[in-house]
């Protein structure tokens, strides 16, 4: 994997991730693919501080998390952009399923992130 180099892109790259997981309630096998996620990226900090960003209100959670990463991966050059986004695609195929809820969403980061039309390239190449 690309590396991931500061705090910011490191807490940026997790809760995309984890906010995605989140979406219809985190099982077993997400929860281990994000400690797995954080591991290797050295963000094991990152993935606790998503968690508690998570629950301040799981309700408003997914729009909070696009303001947020809208403002920070937006910071970004677009292949990293690109990277994060499509990471996460991949680590939730990983579990075996997408759900189309969460396709949605993932596309509408990648709309605000202006990635969307290469994250679709990348998945019907796959």
């Amino acid at each position: 994997m690309e590396y991931i180099g500061n705090r910011e892109e490191k807490r940026a790259f997790i809760l995309l991730n984890a906010i995605i997981f989140h979406y219809h309630g985190l099982d077993e096998k997400e929860e281990k693919i994000l400690l797995q996620i954080a591991e290797e990226n050295d963000a094991e900090e990152e993935l606790k501080w998503s968690y508690e960003f998570i629950s301040e209100d799981y309700l408003t959670a997914f729009e909070r998390a696009r303001d947020y990463l809208k403002d920070e991966v937006n910071k970004l050059e677009k292949t990293k952009r690109l990277h994060f986004i499509n990471h996460a695609w991949q680590a939730n195929f990983e579990k075996g399923y997408i759900t189309e809820m969460e396709a949605t969403a993932m596309l509408k980061l990648a709309r605000d992130w202006e990635v969307d039309s290469e994250l679709v390239g990348l998945v019907q190449e796959a």
